[in-house]
């Protein structure tokens, strides 16, 4: 799938900026402000000011802006025009199972049999309902985008600084960002201060994204989580301030490209639904060839029309089984309960089942292998490495090592960094045994977790010592120095990255050569790791960040839960592939693959970049051999979903951003996380899990599997007894004899033999060995593994000699 050109116009029928035009009067070449839109990152701010005809420090003029906002339409994402509810209605009834059941329905109201033509009709109105309750959901998904616009921000208009509704922000705008403020468009940043901004839910970074103003010397468009001088519409600002122009608005913007997808992607119908489809289809086809035959054997006999008539209608309804509608959807229905108390909702209920003939698990690295919670689970000083072992953010836990941490004299001061040179706070519970909240960046959130199993009490600490100056963080220096006043003296702490941080050690540090080697331990396993260091001084200095003494290092990570190990091992053994797909960096894939148990060859692993390459016939014939999905977009999420499907798989999607959305949208079923998922993808999603746990998904697949047979259970029972309806039905007349049974009659036998048995046989166990047997192929019909011949064989024996 290609890169999405800029359009020519929007759909509004405004024009939109093209390549061969000024942007207006006094403005470089059309040229220079085409590559300011597309590839705004490469270009000095400056540069891209000047191309869009405006001023930094000015910003837009207010005829000029309003001029814009008339020409190219407002901020807002564009919405596909959608189908009426009542049309939306009318199409549900539009597939072969309904129509059967309606002939069914006619001709039992032809034998003035009234109650059961109710029956039928309330069967046939129920599915639709369900039917349409299910697509205007779905339709709901692009909706939810308009959540993510924000409702006001601040610009640069004639030189001031204005407060404007986003919907009113065009091309060209100067946007002035706070922490809180969601960007309202695209922007090229031109100034950050201390400017971090959470991307999870666009790019998959489970981290805030550090920004920068500087161009970024790249020959290829690098991937949004890498485009480090641009904010993106939808996106929060979690800490700091910048400044950026507007290079994209409304559906130009990268979740415009989001909505655009989504607006596209036709939902894919489940395994079953096309399985009941092909029966329908097949038993509406056999008894009309059933019924014509008999009619034409008759009058060739020279038979009464009117009683060859009766006899073609009495096959019709012998043919059909009239319950198997309402008998598959209690079995759905009923199904879908017991994935909610195995914490996994349904949406669509049809597909209950289909995750039972999945091939393919695409999940999600953060929140679904992991626990989306930063954690320490390593911390070094110059006497030894500590294991540390803890839940979430919670001040408690365990610290092991080579001695005990109260008696090593530099885990006082590690703790004292850890606590103190830190924005984030701690919230305890508001419930029994419920997670511990985080306010602030989660690697600081981890750090004052780590204090607290110290013993360090953070907010005691910090009213003890007063901050009285800051150095933060910025991408430059790759570290954040802090100054405190405490009995008479000045305390000065660091933390960040090793290299950064042994610039400003004092001449000579005989901890640096070991730190290094543990630093490079911990980084070939996937680790984050920091270095952290203090100074006392007796007064106020200019110069902080000098002649510091290193403390120790600390090894973060978002861990894997628990029960994934056990979870992946039960999917190798039900014959299921699981691929991670990530917007992390590989080797935090690959570290996250080995600590759960997947093994992960070397060739195994392929990154956005390459993935880039590669067009879709290349694709397809690496995708088999692929475990590890790392540095994706959007798009390759959904190329890599629909290059399972064209290799015949049944593919599963996990998801919790914005970006997931369309490859949600695109899979078999497409799962969305709970707890940490955008409203956008649960919107998108088939499925959502309670607890955002991979193992509630393989919980779901038994239920699946155990639906699956059970349907094909009802089937069996219901073709079989029909069958054998059938088999007295035809052969009478072609013996000589009466016809043996009136409509009516049938149709009795069917409500009393056919709808209790049927509803008792869908409430079947799962089997033992449910869970070890391949997934079904895709192309399986309900009569394969010998169900026909066991319909015909067993119907033959229920016709009396």
């Amino acid at each position: 799938m290609s890169v999405r050109p800029r359009p020519g116009s929007t759909p509004d029928g405004r024009a939109s900026l093209g390549a061969s035009e000024g942007f207006h009067v006094g403005v470089p070449s059309g040229n220079a402000a085409t590559r300011a839109l597309d590839a705004p990152w490469s270009l000095e701010t400056t540069e891209v000011a000047s191309a869009l005809g405006v001023e930094l420090e000015r910003g837009l003029t207010g005829p000029e802006a309003a001029r814009r906002l008339d020409r190219f339409g407002s901020n807002q994402l564009t919405v596909a025009s959608r189908s009426s509810p009542v049309m939306l209605f009318a199409r549900q009834f539009a597939n072969a199972m309904v129509l059967v059941l309606a002939v069914a329905g006619v001709v039992t109201a032809l034998t003035g049999e009234l109650i059961d033509t109710i029956v039928i009709a309330a069967i046939v109105v129920l599915n639709g309902v369900v039917g349409f309750i299910q697509k205007y959901r779905a339709k709901r998904a692009l909706e939810a985008l308009r959540f993510l616009e924000g409702d006001q921000i601040i610009v640069r208009r004639d030189g001031v600084s204005a407060r404007i509704a986003t919907t009113e922000v065009v091309l060209g705008d100067v946007v002035e960002l706070a922490t809180g403020d969601l960007v309202p468009a695209d922007l090229r940043l031109s100034e950050t201060h201390t400017l971090r901004i959470a991307e999870a839910a666009l790019t998959g970074e489970s981290e805030p994204a550090t920004k920068v103003a500087s161009p970024l010397q790249v020959v290829e468009a690098p991937p949004i989580a890498d485009r480090h001088n641009m904010a993106f519409k939808g996106t929060a600002v979690s800490f700091g301030r910048g400044v950026g122009v507007v290079v994209a608005v409304g559906s130009d913007t990268e979740l415009g490209l989001v909505a655009d997808l989504l607006a596209v992607r036709n939902e894919i119908s489940t395994p079953l639904q096309r399985r009941l489809s092909d029966l329908a289809r097949l038993m509406a086809g056999g008894a009309v060839a059933i019924c014509g035959l008999i009619f034409v054997i008759g009058m060739i006999r020279g038979e009464p029309t009117r009683e060859m008539f009766v006899t073609s209608v009495s096959l019709a309804v012998a043919a059909i089984p009239e319950g198997l509608p309402a008998v598959i959807t209690v079995a759905l229905a009923l199904g879908a309960r017991r994935m909610a108390e195995r914490r996994a909702l349904v949406r669509k209920l049809v597909a209950v089942e289909t995750l039972g003939s999945v091939d393919v698990f695409c999940t999600d690295k953060t929140g679904t292998l992991t626990q989306n919670r930063m954690q320490v689970v390593r911390a070094w000083t110059p006497l030894g490495e500590y294991l540390v072992s803890g839940n979430g953010y919670s001040p408690e836990g365990e610290i092991s090592g080579p001695r005990d941490v109260a008696t090593d004299p530099f885990m006082d001061r590690w703790a004292t960094v850890a606590a103190l040179c830190n924005d984030a706070a701690l919230q305890a519970p508001d419930r029994a045994n419920g997670p511990w909240e985080l306010r602030g960046d989660p690697t600081e959130g981890a750090l004052m977790a780590m204090a607290g199993k110290c013993g360090v009490d953070a907010t005691e600490l910090r009213a003890a010592r007063p901050r009285v100056e800051e150095l933060p963080f910025d991408s430059d220096r790759r570290r954040m120095t802090t100054l405190y006043r405490h009995a008479g003296e000045y305390l000065v702490l660091t933390k960040g990255a090793l290299e950064s941080v042994a610039l400003v050690l004092i001449v000579g540090e005989e901890g640096i050569v070991a730190a290094r080697d543990v630093f490079e331990r911990w980084a070939g396993e996937g680790l984050r790791v920091l270095a952290l260091a203090d100074r006392i001084v007796t007064e106020r200095t200019s110069n902080l960040e000098e002649d510091l003494s290193l403390i120790g290092l600390v090894a973060i990570t978002d861990p894997p839960r628990a029960e994934v190990s056990a979870a992946l091992v039960e999917c190798h053994d039900a014959g299921i592939q699981t691929v991670i797909i990530t917007g992390d960096h590989p080797a935090t894939a690959a570290a996250v693959a080995s600590w759960t148990g997947l093994e992960v060859a070397e060739g195994e692993i392929l990154s956005g970049e390459e993935l880039r390459r590669l067009d879709d016939v290349a694709l397809d014939a690496r995708v088999r051999g692929v475990k590890i999905y790392a540095r994706v977009s959007h798009l390759d999420k959904l190329r890599i979903v629909e290059a399972w499907q064209r290799e015949g798989a049944v593919v599963a999607m996990t998801g919790d951003g914005v970006n997931d959305a369309p490859a949600l949208r695109q899979a078999d079923i497409g799962i969305a996380t709970g707890l940490t998922g955008t409203d956008v993808s649960k919107e998108a999603a088939d499925m959502v899990l309670a607890d955002d746990n991979f193992a509630t998904i393989v919980n779901a697949v038994e239920e699946g599997r155990r639906i699956y047979d059970n349907i094909r259970r009802v089937i069996r029972y219901l073709l079989s007894t029909n069958v054998g309806e059938l088999w007295v039905m035809f052969l009478a007349p072609l013996v000589g004899q009466p016809i043996p049974l009136l409509a009516v009659q049938i149709l009795w036998m069917n409500l009393v033999t056919d709808g209790l048995p049927a509803i008792a046989l869908g409430l079947e166990p799962l089997e033992p060995a449910a869970m070890q047997r391949r997934p079904r192929p895709r192309t399986e019909s309900l009569f394969a593994r010998g169900l026909w011949q066991h319909v015909v064989w067993v119907g033959r024996t229920k016709c009396p000699a």
